[in-house]
């Protein structure tokens, strides 16, 4: 009984799988398909990048608790619309002004404004990560300065 069951349960199956595999792949494949498929990857290779006049500014020797701020410019030198969605700092005392909700098209410039509160003490170092729809996703900036205590007395010889 068990013999005749397998039997039975295999030649159903080889009769699946005769009658399943008659129509070729390549027999499915539809032209128009095809056509928006190769239209589809060519807008997706067109992205934005975005090129900065420079991923650094240092603020020099400032005094501590003297705010400062400074301007990234930058262009969108890709084939399609850079949107920016997000900016954030490595700190809560360096806020990034960025524009939000506006694309910006091939070849325009936007800015992008860092302010710096001047907290800390000694060299610090900064920085802001922007996130936007280029291929790498985030680009870093940096902000630097040293930063003098507020009572500190200048170092020299003592009277």
């Amino acid at each position: 009984m068990k013999r005749t069951t397998t039997l039975f349960a295999l030649a159903i199956a080889m009769a699946f799988v005769g009658v399943s595999c008659k129509e070729k792949a390549s027999d499915k494949i539809v032209a128009d398909n095809i056509e928006s498929a190769v239209s589809r990857d060519v807008a997706q290779s067109k992205v934005p990048v975005m090129s900065f006049d420079r991923t650094e500014h240092d603020f020099g020797t400032i005094s501590q608790g003297t705010p400062q701020e400074t301007v990234f410019k930058f262009t969108n030198t890709g084939e399609a619309p850079l949107i920016i969605t997000n900016a954030t700092s490595s700190c809560g005392c360096t806020v990034p002004q960025y524009p939000r909700n506006t694309p910006i098209a091939p070849g325009e410039t936007g800015e992008l404004l860092v302010k710096f509160n001047g907290s800390g003490q000694n060299q610090v170092t900064k920085t802001v990560t922007v996130t936007a729809n280029t291929a790498k996703g985030t680009e870093t900036l940096r902000i630097k300065a040293f930063v003098n205590p507020a009572n500190a007395v200048p170092a020299g010889p003592v009277k």
